[in-house]
């Protein structure tokens, strides 16, 4: 029989249920930072500072003490786009039952409106991460990923930056995967996981990673320049904590995602500065001409933080000597899985205000997921206008706990 009292309350669960189900990279990222926002007396605007741990030197061989300041650095999250999905229905289709209601109109609107945030959420997180692999240690033989080599060095860069062994994922297109599949299908099992077992996406779990196919992942497009084989660093690394870069013997700018290698500077364990044998990678987040960057990591040279190492000092080092090397191979396009651990990356949404004739503005929040449905009624054309809305913001809070893993197109 079907039910002519469809309420706001019951589309707005139901629109809630559907977003969470089908957000296929969000739901496997950090989201307890949500309830901080839109609080009601206790408003933070829209932007939060989340605070890294501070980090110390060590005092060796000696009982006296050399006291040490605490330095506390912060990264934000902007909780300021709202994107949102709208629709009308006459009383005719507002006199289906919900099962009908929700397969008929609400799946398809949720599913175009979380499969886009969904999308600009991964592909943002993706272009903030610096650690890059491939078939080969360095991520520079970029072959089809058909073994379990690529993930396995990904995974190694996530150990090198200390990521917690549990919580871990990969998000892949369904080529990579095949590709993957077809290469150790011994090797995948079934996930019990029951908490993820209405997760879109979800295949198995292999390599201390659940797999999700999501045909959402970012393709890398390189840089189409020869006068990349000259690029070298002008100047000194001199600074704690320095993010700008200036380049010479280079054309043409680089995109916003781009990663690379810089000779004789390696990467260092997190903790111990002791030098891994592999070099530093880094990430290009800002341009403003083809020789000046923003880059991150933010380079250490010495202190707690230190996160390079090589033959040189803060004073000696020649950097307009030592070449770049960009990840990849010029003038193509690559697809780029990204592992990653749950908290590498954060995601935010806010309660939005309900709004006048309250009984038709309904709120509902759900697994860090916030969503607000608004109606209002056409009395001329007998439909109800429909509404709705999300508030959200993303950061990569701790990208040295993710890795791309990148190969040639399947």
């Amino acid at each position: 029989m079907a039910n002519t009292l469809l309420t706001i309350d019951m589309i707005t669960k139901e629109a809630l249920r559907l977003a969470h189900e089908k957000a296929v990279f969000i739901g496997t990222i950090n989201r307890q930072f949500d309830d901080k926002f839109g609080i009601e007396g206790a408003k933070i605007g829209d932007t939060l500072r989340i605070r890294y741990p501070s980090v110390y030197t060590r005092r060796k061989g000696s009982r006296v003490m050399a006291v040490q300041d605490s330095q506390q650095l912060s990264t934000s999250l902007v909780v300021a786009t709202q994107d949102g999905v709208d629709m009308r229905f006459n009383s005719r289709e507002m006199a289906l039952d919900l099962e009908e209601f929700s397969k008929l109109h609400l799946e398809p609107a949720m599913a175009t409106m979380m499969s886009q945030i969904d999308s600009d959420v991964l592909i943002g997180c993706t272009k903030s991460t610096y650690n890059f692999a491939g078939n080969s240690s360095n991520g520079q033989s970029l072959t089809a990923i058909s073994s379990l080599t690529g993930p396995g060095n990904a995974r190694t860069r996530l150990n090198q930056g200390l990521a917690p062994k549990g919580d871990r994922y990969i998000q892949v297109d369904s080529g990579m995967m095949a590709s993957i599949v077809t290469g150790v299908a011994g090797y995948f099992n079934p996930s019990n996981a029951l908490s993820e077992q209405y997760r879109e996406g979800l295949v198995a779990r292999t390599a201390m990673a659940d797999y999700y196919e999501n045909e959402r992942v970012w393709g890398m497009v390189t840089i189409s320049s020869v006068t990349l084989s000259s690029a070298k660093l002008n100047g000194f690394f001199s600074t704690l904590g320095q993010t700008s870069l200036n380049v010479t013997s280079i054309t043409q700018q680089v995109d916003i995602g781009q990663v690379f290698t810089v000779a004789n500077v390696y990467d260092v364990h997190p903790e111990t500065t002791q030098q891994f044998l592999n070099l530093k990678q880094f990430v290009i987040t800002a341009t403003t001409d083809a020789s000046t960057y923003t880059i991150s990591p933010a380079i250490y040279i010495s202190g707690p933080r230190q996160n390079i190492k090589g033959a040189f000092t803060a004073t000696t080092l020649a950097a307009s000597s030592y070449a770049m090397t960009m990840l990849g191979t010029t003038s193509a396009t690559f697809p780029t899985a990204l592992m990653y651990h749950k908290d590498a990356f954060t995601f935010a949404t806010a309660a939005l205000p309900l709004m006048a004739a309250s009984e038709k503005c309904v709120r509902r929040s759900y697994d860090g997921l916030s969503l607000r449905v608004w109606q209002d009624s056409d009395i001329r054309n007998d439909e109800l206008l429909t509404r709705i809305d999300m508030l959200y913001g993303f950061a990569a809070i701790r990208p040295a706990w993710a890795s791309r893993i990148v190969g040639t197109g399947q």
